[in-house]
């Protein structure tokens, strides 16, 4: 903007035939409102001048295909290009000298020509000015006084307010942003769950994730993302993976590590890749479709209610492409290694924990996606639901040996996972969605013969329904019902299946207090924990606040 205004003060093309007649017409490409204009800041310069990227200066008259010498303002645009040099033309050769202006933009154009007199004068060639112009332009610039003035205190504006940004701005190619997750908790039923009485063995907690981010672009295509976190936030003890929040740690610090690292850039008009360096996840590569995720700040409390478990499988640093098929269908491709900076063996890049996914996402409309997944996977676990349905970590707290401990065995197991998300809009306030996830794993060592060789089946499903901008714009309302991973089939001798069905109730509303904050209370209902009839009821509530900038 501001490059515009110093334009009209220096650039002589408004002013064309303004001194040999008192009616103006000008070349003019940009509309404008009289005092309160919207001004395409596209600017570049040329020589001394700042000029829009749309007008080009001539040296002749004769070089504006559009001006004759019968039409009546010839004489008046000779004299201004070949006497003063203040004209410009369009790239195309033409003037365009019928186009309306405003008084401001007259007066801007007046001002120009003014300087360039005064530029004439000011080098010894005052000859060129005739005494008839300067009277002319004296009574011009009296008349138009007001408005120069005006057009002076704006330019001086803009320069002040543009001088404090640069003097503050964080950087020319990156964003800096951040956010803080407070978040107060506690189970408030459930006395017995596995021999774990979750009521009476937790207390109400108060923890917080804090995280800084980087957000940088190198053409304005591209995208590098760096987040550095700390998070000491962590789930309560209730003798199941059920229920676990989304936004909590295993073993909470407050120690600030370098928590995502990836580069996303086009290649090609259809393609998109992603290259991840760290703690990536399949919502890096692909749309979980589910309106409540919102990564632990936003949406859902809970893991299960974020995403299909099945997504959890996907963690690491490695590769993901994104190829468009149209309008309304593309397909992910990615790869992620778990211990990729591990140089031990069986680990790695290739040779530790991976998850591999593939997924078909169609969008027919703005307020339908269905998407179809498939996720094979290696030592890696879903992440939620029962104790079974996680096999590493149930077999790790094994005694095969029968002497009285854990032997803390790690049984890889290798999966298969398939998917079906979807999202309806049923209005602009009602969002319907769900998906249905299966998993069939297989564990690919018998640790010498302690464990039978055998796979699992294990089933999730979910419904959603979501109220966007509830009470205010910017809130949502979510209700989430499904199981969380259940093992409804298991060939492996001794480890058995799940006997009964637990539900997963979630309720949260997400209110926006500003633009900065939001506050979402929220409960998580357990039916049958760890899907055993024999086990409490268990209610976790939760209080979370978000701080963003």
């Amino acid at each position: 903007m501001m490059s515009f205004w110093k334009y009209l003060v220096v650039s002589p093309v408004f002013c064309l035939a303004s001194i040999a007649v008192n009616s103006t017409v000008l070349a003019q490409e940009m509309v404008q409102e009289s005092k309160t204009s919207a001004i395409d800041n596209s600017v570049h310069l040329v020589g001394n001048f700042t000029q829009p990227t749309t007008l080009a200066q001539v040296t002749s008259v004769s070089q504006l295909s559009d001006v004759q010498p019968t039409d009546w303002a010839f004489q008046a645009l000779q004299s201004l290009v070949e006497r003063y040099g203040c004209i410009a033309g369009y790239p195309n050769g033409t003037y365009r000298g019928n186009r309306a202006m405003t008084r401001y933009e007259f007066a801007a154009g007046l001002n120009a020509c003014l300087e360039r007199v005064n530029e004439l004068i000011a080098t010894a060639t005052a000859d060129l000015v005739r005494k008839e112009d300067l009277d002319k332009l004296r009574r011009l610039q009296e008349e138009f006084s007001a408005e120069l003035a005006t057009l002076r205190g704006r330019v001086d504006g803009v320069e002040a307010k543009t001088a404090e940004l640069e003097a503050n701005q964080f950087s020319t190619t990156t964003k800096l942003q951040g956010q803080v997750v407070g978040v107060i908790s506690d189970v408030f039923s459930g006395d017995s769950v596995n021999g774990v009485s979750p009521k009476n063995d937790n207390t109400t907690t108060l923890g917080a994730r804090a995280r800084i981010e980087f957000v940088t672009s190198f053409s304005g295509k591209d995208t590098l993302f760096t987040r550095i976190q700390a998070n000491n936030i962590l789930n309560p003890d209730i003798g199941t993976s059920e229920g676990s929040l989304f936004f909590a740690e295993d073993e909470g610090n407050l120690n600030a590590s370098i928590d995502a690292l990836w580069y996303k850039f086009p290649l090609g008009k259809s393609t998109e890749v992603i290259a991840i360096a760290n703690a990536g996840a399949a919502d890096d590569i692909t749309s979980t479709i589910n309106i409540f995720d919102g990564d632990g700040a936003f949406g859902a409390l809970s893991t299960f209610g974020t995403r299909n478990p099945i997504y959890y499988q996907m963690d690491g640093a490695g590769l993901g492409i994104t190829q468009n098929l149209g309008d309304k269908l593309s397909l992910s491709l990615g790869y992620l290694a778990g211990e990729s900076n591990n140089p031990a063996p069986k680990s790695g890049l290739t040779d530790g924990a991976y998850g591999a996914l593939a997924q078909l996402t169609f969008k027919p409309s703005d307020r339908i996606s269905v998407g179809l997944t498939y996720i094979n996977s290696y030592r890696q676990e879903l992440g939620a639901g029962s104790f079974r349905a996680n096999p590493i970590s149930a077999l790790s707290t094994v005694d095969f040996d029968g002497d009285g401990f854990e032997d803390g065995l790690e049984v890889p197991f290798s999966s298969n996972s398939y998917g079906l998300q979807a999202s309806l809009g049923i209005s602009e306030n009602i969002v319907l969605g769900g998906w249905v996830g299966y998993t069939n794993s297989r564990n690919v060592s018998t640790k010498g013969g302690l464990v039978d060789r055998g796979t699992l089946d294990i089933w999730n499903w979910a419904v959603t329904l979501g109220f966007p901008d509830l009470g205010k714009k910017g809130n949502l309302a979510g209700v989430i019902i499904g199981m969380e991973p259940k093992v409804t089939g298991s060939s492996i001798d001794g480890y058995g299946k799940d006997q009964d069905t637990s539900y997963h109730i979630e309720a949260f509303y997400q209110y926006k207090v500003s633009d900065n904050i939001t506050i979402t209370p929220g409960v998580i209902w357990l039916t049958a924990p760890d899907h055993n009839n024999n086990n409490d009821d268990v209610v976790i509530g939760a209080l979370r606040t978000t701080f963003s900038f």
